[in-house]
Order: C-alpha cells, then structure tokens, then sequence
C-alpha cells in the first residue's frame, strides 16, 4: 500500500464530519501527496509532508494509548480528532514549496541539482494557516483548533507564555507537539536513530 493509499483510507475510515469529503476532494487537487515536508530539514524530499503526516498520526495514536496519559490524566480523544490533528497539522505547507535548480561542485565538477524554495501565496502563519485551511471545509472543535494552532510548541515564535498555557489548557495540543517532535527528530532522521 502506497503512503497516499494509506493516508486515504485513514481519512475516510476515521474522519466523518461534514465537509470532510470536499477537504480530501481539495488535498487530492493539491500537491499535498507530492510535497516535501521541509526545505532542508526532516522530509525535504517529494512526499515528505505526507510520510511526516503519516508518521505524527501514528505517534499521536501511541501516545494518546499511554495507561497514565488515559487512566491517571483521564485523557481520551475521539479517533476523529486523533486523526483530524495529526494528518492535516500541516496543510500550511500544501501549495508552499517550489522545487528550482541549482549548481553545485561535487568532485570537482559542477551539477545543477534540485532544490526546494517557499513560495508562500497565502502568508498567514504556521498553524494557524492551517487552522484557517481545514475551517474552510469543515468544522474544528476547540481542542483541536489549539492542537493544530499550537504544534510546533515552543519551537516557533510564538510568545513562550501564550503556548505554554495553550500546552497546559488543551491536553490535545500538548499530544500532537509531543507527536510532531518523535516524529520529526526521531523518526525522520534529523536524529541518528543508530545511536545507543
């Protein structure tokens, strides 16, 4: 099964809020299966946003699993939300990067290689540009407006404060940055998983 054929039937098996059928109708359009997840960093290649999309949901579904999370926090989200969050956490970055060309030395010789550049149409942040993407289509709980809003935790610009008790208010939020990062750092390779 290819990675599109899996964020597919995930989609549709777990997502049945109204609308959501004209937002895949509008990720099918997009470049979103075909998009790299990042200039230089983890899935700056064609399909990284899908393979990271992939990867925070199942993070998020493990962590969301964790006996103290579910039976001391009494946490529990909905396999909608769970998700809704982590598959679309990112649609800022749909229609975002363009792919130019480049030269580069490599043995003494000069190539021309690919490379990826933002071209940012729509300049209306992070997370909250994808908040603003998904509300166009269908309707977001509060929770997880603030898990989207806030998954980049404090690695973003965001005043330390403002997230920190955005963290503390919406337990979702907190889930999916913790997802994020796993994935980012340790799933993706930005962190040498050979390491003991």
């Amino acid at each position: 099964m290819t990675n599109k054929e899996k964020f597919i039937e995930i989609y549709n098996a777990c997502i049945k809020r109204e609308g959501s059928d004209k937002l895949l109708d509008y990720l099918l359009k997009s470049d979103f299966f075909t998009a790299p997840a990042s200039t230089r960093f983890h899935g700056a290649y064609e399909g990284g946003l899908l393979e990271h999309s992939l990867n925070v949901y199942e993070c998020l579904c493990d962590f969301a699993k964790r006996p103290r999370f579910r039976d001391k926090y009494g946490f529990n989200f909905s396999e909608e939300s769970l998700a809704i969050v982590a598959l679309l956490h990112d649609l800022c970055k749909v229609n975002f990067y363009k792919s130019e060309m480049r030269n580069v030395k490599k043995n003494g010789v000069w190539e021309s290689v690919p490379y990826y550049t933002i071209d940012d149409t729509l300049p209306y942040g992070h997370g909250e540009k994808s908040v603003y993407i998904i509300s166009g289509y269908m309707k977001l709980t509060r929770d997880e407006a603030f898990a989207i809003r806030y998954h980049m935790g404090f690695s973003g610009p965001e005043d330390a404060n403002q997230v920190g008790k955005a963290l503390e208010m919406f337990p979702l939020a907190f889930s999916l940055c913790v997802a994020d990062m796993e994935a980012s750092y340790y799933m993706e390779g930005v962190i040498d998983n050979d390491r003991q």
